[in-house]
């Protein structure tokens, strides 16, 4: 089992390296991940991602976890654990306060946090739904925030279909809007990366393997387990952005 940092570094590792968030150097980044190298160099990379990090201090510290980077608070905030239900609504409510409040209108900060009472979870798919589609984190935050951009920045799942060298191609339930609400249509064939220079996070994957995608790019294998809390956390975060559509 890797530690929470290389973890972290398998989620992280594709915004980054399309640059739009953490340090610039998104190959030292790689590099660590693919060497399974667990060290002070690759925690300090990762503290300077503006848009997880907090979210990882606030699991953490809400749970009585001294380490931010714990395999359990990466987990909790990437795929979804009982971590999550450790964080009360105050401490969200700080944390949220703290990095948004000052930054998007108030009437949305007063939507945004009205989203506790129904049971938000610090989750990166709550995030993606209802806090960057309002906040913004990534570096041009300008760019308009599309339909298209919120499916590939929340965490996703494929299962494999075929291997074709550095892509897999995965069938892939994408978001889509329906009725004025957000929803998952049913899974259509994709391909998505899994390698650069023959090397990647998920080098092992086969036809019927479960595979987590974030920006077209795979993270890792997935359990089943570890699909099922996944899947529960989008479908909980899609019903909390989808009560104030």
């Amino acid at each position: 089992m890797i530690s929470g940092a290389l973890l972290f570094g398998h989620y992280a590792f594709p915004p980054n390296r399309l640059g739009y968030c953490g340090p610039e150097d998104h190959q030292a980044l790689f590099e660590y991940v693919v060497a399974g190298q667990t060290d002070g160099g690759l925690v300090d990379l990762e503290k300077r991602f503006a848009g997880a990090y907090p979210y990882l201090r606030l699991i953490a510290t809400a749970n009585q976890i001294a380490d931010p980077f714990d395999r359990r608070v990466v987990e909790a905030y990437w795929l979804g654990n009982r971590y999550l239900d450790g964080v009360d609504a105050q401490h969200f409510y700080d944390s949220l306060a703290e990095r948004f409040k000052a930054r998007i209108p108030p009437a949305n900060f007063r939507w945004l946090i009205s989203k506790l009472d129904l049971g938000a979870k610090p989750h990166h798919n709550f995030h993606v739904f209802d806090v960057y589609s309002h906040a913004g984190l990534m570096r041009d935050e300008r760019a308009p925030i599309t339909l298209d951009r919120l499916d590939n920045c929340r965490i996703s799942w494929g299962e494999v279909v075929v291997v074709e060298g550095a892509f897999l191609v995965v069938r892939r339930a994408p978001i889509v809007l329906r009725e004025g609400k957000l929803a998952l249509d049913p899974p259509v064939s994709v391909r998505v990366l899994r390698q650069l220079d023959g090397r990647g996070f998920a080098d092992a994957a086969q036809p019927g393997s479960v595979v987590a995608i974030h920006w077209n790019w795979v993270c890792q294998e997935l359990s089943f387990a570890a699909l099922a809390r996944l899947r529960r956390e989008t479908m909980h975060a899609l019903a909390l952005a989808n009560r104030t559509m």
